[in-house]
């Protein structure tokens, strides 16, 4: 009787073991190395990697830099040290992290640039990102179409403002909406009063709103006295929140004096709040989590042996190679489609906007 309940019980163990789900394959570990914690986009970013890649069956080691590269460079070493298969990076500054690759590619890790390309380096082994060249032209053109320029409306004054010039992208974003403004400069529709025109002169180091507004207030002080602004070109709603706090002070955005068209991008909360108090005018939606997604596959592949999907092989020179691209869709938004982009997605609630 004692050996018939030992072998039922050992049937009974076994069945269970076997109607058991199987646990996550754990595939190693990657490392995922944010810029900051100052813009809510990169918080975002984070948490949506870790979740999908914890789905995969992966462990991660997200760390953030706090904007400062010597932290960056040493939270990527630590990761290569502690023995991960991937890094995914995006970078502060695109061009400093050569030295720590090259220990990457010595050990076999795949290094995957996220959203900004890493410059100067052959060891970067793929880059997932959105259309950075359609956002600057989705920015643009929530102007052109708001001001009526296409309808031959001006001229209208204009200024403008580029990202941070040690990001790569920021001069996508440029190139873009220059690809859109400047037939309207040309033809003296629209009005550059400061001249300053070209990275070189609007670019605002670290993606900065303070930097923004301090610019912002200096143009209005020197260019604006009698005349008035009409378009702002922001290509981030870090930087619109700024200048639209630079123009409040000398009395737009009121009923006697509305804001000018001021465009964005990322969707943060504030902007979306400002756009629906009438204020900032559009921002360019760059939804995270497909982006984590892709990011996720295209590891999930390369550490297969498999050939990951790409769709740019041409556009991403980084000064080394060309980076074999997966390029994402960027989408404006305005007061007309925020609800139905933002909310409806299920990417915010509405109360968080309200």
């Amino acid at each position: 009787m004692k050996l018939m309940k030992t072998l039922l019980a050992t049937v009974g163990l076994a069945t269970a073991a076997w109607m058991a789900p199987a646990a996550a394959q754990d595939k190693g570990a990657v490392g995922i190395s944010m810029p900051t914690k100052s813009s809510a986009r990169w918080i975002a970013d984070g948490d949506n990697m870790v979740k999908v890649f914890k789905e995969k069956g992966y462990k991660t080691d997200l760390q953030y830099a706090d904007d400062d590269i010597p932290n960056q460079l040493a939270q990527v070493e630590n990761m290569i040290t502690k023995g991960v298969k991937v890094l995914v990076i995006a970078a502060i500054d695109g061009t400093t992290l050569s030295g720590a690759l090259q220990k990457a590619a010595d050990k076999g890790v795949k290094v995957i640039a996220y959203d900004r390309l890493i410059r100067g380096s052959k060891n970067v082994d793929y880059y997932t990102t959105f259309d950075n060249f359609q956002v600057g032209v989705l920015q643009a053109g929530s102007i052109v179409d708001k001001l009526g320029l296409k309808a031959g409306k001006g001229p209208f004054n204009i200024e403008l403002f580029g990202g941070s010039p040690d990001d790569n992208n920021a001069f996508f974003f440029y190139d873009g909406a220059m690809s859109v403004l400047k037939p309207y400069i040309d033809s003296g529709k629209l009005v550059v009063r400061s001249k300053q025109m070209g990275m070189d002169k609007v670019g605002t180091l670290r993606w900065d709103g303070a930097v923004a507004q301090a610019r912002m207030d200096n143009l209005l002080s020197a260019f604006y006295g009698k005349e008035k602004v009409h378009a702002v070109l922001s290509p981030y709603d870090g930087l619109s929140i700024g200048i639209l706090s630079s123009l409040k002070g000398v009395g737009y955005c009121t009923a006697a004096q509305p804001c000018p068209i001021v465009s964005g991008q990322d969707a943060e909360i504030p902007s979306v709040k400002s756009m629906l108090k009438g204020e900032q005018y559009s921002t360019v939606f760059k939804d995270t989590r497909d982006l984590a997604k892709v990011t996720a596959n295209l590891v999930d592949a390369v550490l297969a042996g498999k050939q990951p999907e790409i769709n740019d092989t041409k556009t991403y020179n980084n000064g080394v190679k060309v980076v074999p691209s997966y390029l994402l869709k960027p989408v404006a938004v305005d007061a007309s489609n925020w609800k139905k982009v933002l909310i409806d997605s299920g990417y915010y609630k509405e109360s968080q906007v309200k």
